[in-house]
């Protein structure tokens, strides 16, 4: 009797079958993916035709993209997204992707769909950056941005950028994305060149941002990084409203006269929501010393 009752419902021609993965209606298993998060979506989607064709549903999808995903469209006309479908949409998002001359990128967390931007160094106004006997801008493959401006030496140092860009809501971290010692490579190894870091040891650099209400932070930082790449944290902002552009000024300096100093790479500024920032704080290293 027991036996009877656990037997699965014949077919129609009398011979029984188990109901197989294949069998769930594709609607269904689209509802259930929408509660996943992007990479879990893209796992499932190996298992079967049903489940990929599943996971290319838009009204999976559509709930994944920050609010201003139209607006980082426009900036990326060239990218072709418009007219894809969401899914397709959706990665092509989370791929760093160039504007304003590819002297900036944007693009969307995979997992959380929070919005990144790094910012070259040559988006920025640099002090006596045309005069080669302080600075040149070097080529190199650790940077996103493929160049670098490097400090041979100088007194007055001040490295200034802004940025005009609408955010979702949320709270935001910006990153100076620094290195002691000159970048480059030899028969393909990595190769450090430390010898004109000079000055970094006496007095700290001064790490500024300031926002169109009125915030601003401040932080003052020893530059001991030698030979390493390190994200030195600057501060938060708080976007309220994300139809309006959020009107940003950073800063770098060390304008103390009394010394030269030398040898450092200027990379990047790097933009990304603060969760994601406290993780990138962990991966590329300590953050500033606040003294």
């Amino acid at each position: 009797m027991g036996a009877n009752a656990s037997s699965p419902p014949g077919r129609s021609d009398g011979s029984s079958q188990r109901p197989k993965l294949e069998d769930i209606p594709e609607s269904c298993i689209a509802l259930v993916l929408s509660y996943l998060d992007p990479p879990e979506i893209a796992k499932m989607a190996r298992v079967n035709r049903a489940f990929r064709a599943a996971a290319s549903a838009d009204f999976i999808w559509i709930p994944k993209f920050p609010s201003n995903y139209n607006y980082i469209l426009d900036k990326l006309p060239d990218l072709g997204l418009a007219d894809k479908g969401k899914k397709v949409m959706y990665g092509g998002l989370c791929k760093p992707n160039s504007f304003d001359g590819n002297t900036k990128e944007v693009w969307i967390d995979k997992r959380t769909g929070g919005v990144c931007l790094a910012i070259s160094s040559k988006a920025m106004s640099i002090t006596g950056i045309d005069d080669r006997r302080y600075w040149n801008h070097i080529p190199t493959d650790e940077s996103r941005f493929q160049t670098v401006a490097y400090l041979q030496q100088i007194w007055w140092l001040e490295v200034d950028g802004n940025l005009e860009f609408k955010f979702p809501k949320g709270t935001y971290s910006l990153f100076f994305r620094l290195h002691l010692g000159r970048v480059g490579k030899k028969s393909n190894r990595r190769i450090r060149n430390l010898d004109n870091v000079h000055g970094w040891d006496l007095k700290p650099a001064q790490f500024q941002l300031t926002t169109e209400d009125g915030h601003q932070s401040v932080s003052r930082c020893m530059l001991d990084n030698l030979g390493h790449w390190i994200n030195y944290h600057v501060g938060d902002f708080v976007v309220e409203d994300s139809n309006a552009l959020t009107k940003i000024k950073f800063s770098l300096t060390q304008i103390d006269c009394t010394h030269t100093k030398g040898g450092l790479c200027v990379d990047s500024v790097l933009i990304c929501p603060s969760s994601l920032g406290k993780e990138l704080i962990f991966v590329d290293g300590e953050s500033c010393k606040k003294l």
